[in-house]
């Protein structure tokens, strides 16, 4: 079973399409020009985060049967630079923890989300889960940097 990702459209808007500004375009995770890329796409929910669906494959098995932990990271990681995209921020990672819970099977369909938990600019503090449906499989938290002084000002995320 080969994994081919959904491709979102030009204008859903999540800044990792055509025209999206991010710089994203060639990541493994979200890029649209990436052949090898996942293919994730994120959308605003009603708490100002994000939130995106993720199917897994057998090829992104770490132990028989179960979604490599780097996968994982690289899930949660993305779902809260896409949380700072929704708000005009491009951010780097600067510090990176992930607690995991549960073990995910490597092709269960998950729900990864993410928001910002404060923020003292040019940092940001967020948070991410990953879920099988209303289950934490895993979670993290990062503080991420402003890149380039560039996107808006976050005085009202505080």
């Amino acid at each position: 079973m080969t994994h081919e990702p959904e491709r979102a459209r030009a204008d859903e808007g999540d800044g990792a399409e055509p025209g999206g500004g991010n710089g994203h375009d060639e990541c493994l995770i979200c890029g649209y020009k990436n052949p090898w890329s996942l293919g994730l796409r994120f959308e605003s929910d009603q708490s100002d985060g994000v939130c995106g669906r993720f199917t897994g494959s057998p090829r992104l098995q770490g132990y028989e049967g179960m979604l490599h932990g780097g996968v994982v990271a690289a899930l949660l990681d993305a779902a809260m630079a896409h949380c700072l995209f929704h708000q005009g921020i491009q951010g780097l990672t600067g510090d990176l923890h992930v607690r995991f819970v549960q073990p995910v099977s490597c092709d269960a369909t998950l729900e990864v989300r993410s928001r910002v938990e404060s923020a003292v600019p040019p940092l940001y503090y967020l948070r991410a889960e990953l879920l099988d449906g209303e289950r934490v499989m895993a979670w993290a938290k990062a503080t991420f940097m402003q890149r380039g002084g560039r996107g808006r000002s976050a005085a009202g995320h505080r």
